[in-house]
């Protein structure tokens, strides 16, 4: 029956006045709908991959150090992005109460964390690994997981995680 959409159909087999299968047949369809899965809209993020992917786009020809969060759902559906901060050619400020408050506000269950090196070498300078290790503690304290932190170049990027940084 839910998979019904002739009115006819129900009516004949389950003896309804017609009103009735329409009614019948529009609640499965609504139900439908509501539970269907827009991924158009939320793209799932799984690995270093599926960000680079989704930022390179955008962040690999940027002149100045951008910052970015991306909050996640329990599912790793993508539910909120935001630029956290824009930096210089060489240097970026980042805050921890920058990155958790879109995480609080949107009820995130983790986040990934990206910036790009305008130079297009991705490599981690110590204080990209000393502001991403400074944001595992935060994180550990709210219990909003930080599943990543990747650093993007041009053509290449680099995933604090593979390279051991993130516990």
């Amino acid at each position: 029956i839910i998979k019904e959409k002739s009115v006819e159909r129900l009516m004949a087999e389950l003896k309804l006045p017609q009103v009735k299968a329409c009614q019948i047949i529009a609640c499965f369809e609504l139900g439908r709908r509501f539970f269907m899965e827009d991924t158009g809209r939320l793209p799932t993020i799984r690995a270093a991959e599926d960000v680079y992917k989704y930022l390179s786009p955008e962040m690999a020809k940027l002149k100045k150090e951008q910052f970015r969060g991306l909050y996640l759902n329990s599912r790793n559906k993508l539910i909120y992005d935001e630029v956290i901060s824009i930096g210089t050619l060489t240097a970026n400020l980042v805050h921890p109460r920058e990155v958790f408050q879109p995480a609080i506000e949107f009820s995130s269950a983790a986040i990934i964390l990206a910036h790009n090196h305008p130079s297009g070498e991705p490599e981690p300078s110590e204080d990209d690994i000393a502001i991403t290790k400074q944001l595992v503690s935060a994180s550990q304290i709210l219990n909003i997981a930080i599943l990543d932190h990747i650093i993007i170049g041009r053509g290449q990027y680099v995933s604090l995680k593979e390279k051991g940084v993130l516990c």
